[in-house]
């Protein structure tokens, strides 16, 4: 039996303001005709000429947004029309699609789909990060149909994101790249080129100095000193440390585990487990933490729940002006660009130190591959020079 509850579909207009960028309802006429330009802000109307209706309905809980353009009358005949066409869905009712629609490939439900697929397969950092891009780009261009997509359509996209959303260079280069992905999830290719990729300067990886950390560790306390020597010595991403077991440490053997939590629903990045050896100090830290921890819970740094720790970033901000340092100066994956480059310095080969990291390509590990600051350097430098 069909789902007989009739479908709604609601018309608004994107509009600024006084909050930003909201989805306003329309005002209707007596006679149910939309008024051009009035929308509903905070249950007033008021006029604003700029924006795009939109028609908006649900799919399987999911919200789903449909640009229509910017003539009021049209915006409204299209929402009747959608209205109609779900509820006769909904009746079991086969629906063929009018003025040339069929087989067009709608972008808001294309979107729809993909993130239903994506929140399937992918974690949920990567889901919001599709749908933070993919809001975005529905919002810069108007087209109805993925088809009617082209070249100029995402070169507006990039200067909606740079100028619009104000996003740093890096930032549009990686929401262009999730548009890309979208795009090719649905067979369109072809349509940028080579030089209308969007481009960024790739900064050398920030590291902390031996002074800064000589600093940072004297204000810690105990626990706080565990922590942080633990993602410096480690070079752990955040979420690695956060699910680090008792059982992934080998406390004989000197070594850390990043593996698989099924229990917990969490997977290392990229799906790769990995062995990293530790330093003789971490190893004596650990020992001593792990005779006075919860011999109940199996995380090494818990909250008081069993729970994973989510704070160590604002804990470290703590620290740092604690220290007198400035906290905008440190955050957590500095620590593990500090490993990476201090193993490289120290002699460790490129391959080695990519596997310690969980690096999918030696590309990302290079990085980390730069000049030494020391003042061993400093003093070769000094004595060419003399």
């Amino acid at each position: 039996m069909p789902n007989t509850q009739s479908k709604e579909v609601n018309l608004t207009k994107r509009v600024q303001t006084s909050k930003g960028l909201r989805y306003c309802p329309v005002v209707l006429s007596p006679n149910g005709r939309v008024r051009p330009d009035l929308v509903l802000v905070n249950s007033r109307p008021e006029r604003h000429s700029e924006g795009a209706y939109y028609l908006e309905w649900r799919e399987h809980g999911r919200r789903i947004r449909l640009s229509v353009g910017k003539d009021p009358q049209d915006a409204a005949a299209r929402r009747l029309r959608k209205e109609a066409e779900l509820n006769a869905l909904n009746q079991g009712v086969t629906v063929v699609p009018e003025n040339g629609d069929a087989g067009h490939q709608s972008v808001a439900t294309s979107v729809a789909r993909f993130l239903d697929e994506t929140e399937l397969t992918k974690k949920p950092k990567t889901l919001a990060a599709y749908t933070t891009a993919l809001n975005y780009f529905t919002e810069s261009c108007p087209k109805l149909y993925l088809e009617d997509i082209d070249r100029t359509d995402l070169l507006k996209f990039c200067a909606f994101l740079r100028d619009k959303k104000k996003q740093a260079p890096r930032s549009v280069y990686n929401k262009f790249e999730n548009v890309m992905t979208f795009l090719k999830a649905n067979g369109i290719r072809g349509l940028a080129g080579k030089n209308d990729w969007p481009r960024y300067t790739e900064e050398e990886p920030k590291i902390y100095e031996q002074e800064e950390l000589d600093k940072l560790f004297k204000a810690c306390d105990s626990e706080e000193r565990l922590w942080y020597e633990f993602f410096l010595m480690t070079g752990m991403r955040e979420q690695e440390v956060m699910y680090t077991y008792w059982s992934d440490v080998n406390l004989a053997h000197a070594t850390v585990r990043v593996t698989h939590k099924p229990d917990r629903g969490w997977t290392p990045k990229a799906y790769k487990e990995r062995e990293i050896p530790i330093p003789a100090k971490l190893v004596k830290g650990l020992k001593a933490w792990k005779t006075k921890a919860d011999k109940t819970c199996g995380l090494v740094f818990p909250t008081a729940g069993c729970n994973p720790k989510l704070d160590f970033l604002d804990c470290l901000k703590a620290v740092a002006e604690r220290a007198k340092l400035d906290e905008d100066n440190f955050w957590l994956h500095k620590f593990r660009a500090t490993f990476a480059t201090r193993c490289l310095w120290a002699g460790v080969d490129l391959r080695t130190v990519q596997q310690w990291l969980g690096h999918s390509d030696m590309e990302s590990t290079m990085r980390y591959l730069k000049p030494s600051r020391s003042q061993h350097v400093r003093d070769k430098v000094n004595e060419i020079f003399s």
